[in-house]
């Protein structure tokens, strides 16, 4: 394809395709990184609702923000936004049952032992207490508190409005230069000699040509999938979840630091207190529960009035079998979609633009970046993929989905993961992975799955040794703890927002 600013093959003209958070989010970084190299449009129609629910986030978000030079009192003011410290996971194990998934980092291990060998040692010892005793945002967590002036600091990630997140990127993209056009995609034409996308016919007869497309048309994949035929790796297997009835609530109370994920008989249920207002949804089966059901059971279990009619959101997990095929680069729901239980998506759009920024072909495409990009793509959501599925798995509900769930065959990735748990209290993780040695024990241990004999180091430890360890580090996330406001109080002083900031948001389809 010839490009007006530079030889055939070299990449100048870049096309999105959609908008909601994944578009913006590739505009954004695109424009602040290659404003000067590249011309950018973005095309998206305001007609086509976004599925907007992507409101909890994890904490990488933080330093992709820095990467933007995006202000985190301006952000918060701008999306309504709160801090999240953790998720509680409520009724898994068993209905009844909670326990805290943390962000931060667990007690004080050795370079050969991580922290939860000790304190598993300490348990046969006859010293009784619990692994989130050890964690600043697990002890935040349970007063409901936040602070960013303590010391150690807390590792923290967000909620906001899914909305004004998109609202505050396009901003800031179209301030580096970056066009978007308003119009409906009516027709994706082809390259005749490579089958490589050439250009988006819109509805009005407008021809956008292009060097590299990025799609962001959501679960359709209007070009990765419906032109470009990639093909689908279907996860349904193991998580049998393909639906979500979401709603929004207005605030009855003050908001928690962290996302809830409460369990019920056929799936889950979300609650994320933004400043404003709270994001619930029911994520379910359609084999175990019908839609009429799930919407019922979301509007009498939210405990407060709904402030907008509730919305379905059919789903299907799993992934694109290449993220990256030909000139087009899926991203967000177009490149797969690993349902919200960890609130995953909006990091994975992220890492995705990120890895684009790193292998970006000026030049032209190599395979060879193409393969790798996929590559680390295909490891990246297998890994999230086992994580949510191990919430699935380890189960002790009676019903018949749970029942399933704990009696499936799952993927030899995580049953080697569950076998080093059980047989020698190893929890293991990659360099590159998302969730750390830490997240996987707190879920190991909050999901009932009993771990085999801690590490020999930990037993070589004096009794009053260990008992010093272990004091050494709680008593400074007491003493933290101590000194924190309440979030609502920290919101107050650091980033209120008012009626005026969500007055006009426009509303998800």
């Amino acid at each position: 394809m010839d490009s007006p600013d530079g030889p055939e093959g070299h990449i100048r003209n870049v096309v999105i395709a959609g908008g909601g958070t994944a578009g913006w989010l590739a505009a954004c970084a695109l424009s602040h990184q290659f404003r000067d190299r590249l011309r950018i449009t973005l095309v998206e129609s305001e007609q086509i609702g976004t599925v907007g629910v992507g409101e909890s986030t994890v904490p990488p978000i933080r330093t992709f923000h820095r990467f933007l030079q995006i202000d985190e009192q301006e952000f918060l003011r701008a999306v309504a936004g709160t801090f999240k410290l953790s998720i509680s996971f409520e009724n898994w194990r068993r209905p009844g049952e909670r326990y805290i998934h943390p962000f931060g980092i667990t007690g004080q291990g050795t370079w050969a032992a991580a922290f939860h060998h000790f304190w598993l040692d300490s348990l046969r010892r006859g010293t009784p207490s619990e692994l989130g005793d050890f964690c600043l945002e697990t002890v935040a967590s349970r007063g409901d508190q936040f602070s960013l002036q303590t010391q150690p600091q807390v590792n923290y990630a967000y909620h906001f409005d899914a909305g004004l997140y998109a609202r505050l990127l396009r901003r800031i993209a179209e301030g580096y230069g970056l066009r978007r056009v308003e119009g409906k995609i009516r027709e994706v034409t082809q390259d005749a000699h490579d089958g490589s996308v050439a250009s988006l016919v819109l509805e009005d007869g407008q021809i956008i040509e292009g060097d590299l497309f990025i799609d962001c048309t959501g679960f359709r994949g209007l070009l990765i999938e419906q032109t470009l035929r990639t093909g689908y790796e279907d996860w349904n297997e193991w998580l049998p979840s393909d639906r979500a009835v979401a709603v929004q609530t207005e605030s009855v109370g003050p908001p928690v630091p962290y996302t809830r994920a409460i369990a019920h008989e056929a799936g889950w249920r979300w609650h994320i207190p933004l400043q404003h207002r709270v994001g619930c949804g029911l994520v379910f089966s359609s084999r175990h529960m019908s839609d009429d059901e799930a919407r019922a059971k979301l509007l009498r279990d939210v405990g407060a009035p709904a402030i907008r009619e509730p919305w379905l959101v059919p789903f299907r997990t799993g992934r694109r079998l290449k993220a990256w095929n030909k000139n087009v680069v899926a991203l967000g729901l177009a490149s797969g979609f690993i349902e919200p239980l960890e609130s995953t998506s909006i990091h994975l759009a992220i890492s995705a633009v990120v890895r684009l920024v790193q292998l970006f072909p000026f030049d032209g495409i190599a395979s060879s970046l193409v393969e790798l990009y996929n590559e680390v793509s295909r490891a990246e959501m297998e890994h999230v993929r086992d994580f949510i599925i191990l919430h699935y798995h380890a189960t002790q509900r009676d019903e018949p989905m749970w029942k399933a769930c704990r009696e499936m065959a799952l993927p030899e990735s995580l049953e080697i993961r569950l076998r080093a748990w059980r047989e020698r209290a190893h929890a293991w993780q990659d360099p590159n992975e998302l969730f750390r040695v830490d997240s996987w024990t707190h879920v190991l241990l909050g999901q009932g799955i009993q771990p085999g004999p801690p590490h020999p180091l930990a037993r070589a430890l004096a009794d009053d040794d260990l008992r010093t360890l272990l004091a050494s580090i709680r008593r400074p996330i007491e003493s933290a703890v101590a000194t924190m406001p309440s979030q609502q109080a920290f919101i107050d002083r650091y980033c209120k927002a008012g009626p005026e900031v969500w007055g006009n948001r426009p509303v998800p389809r």
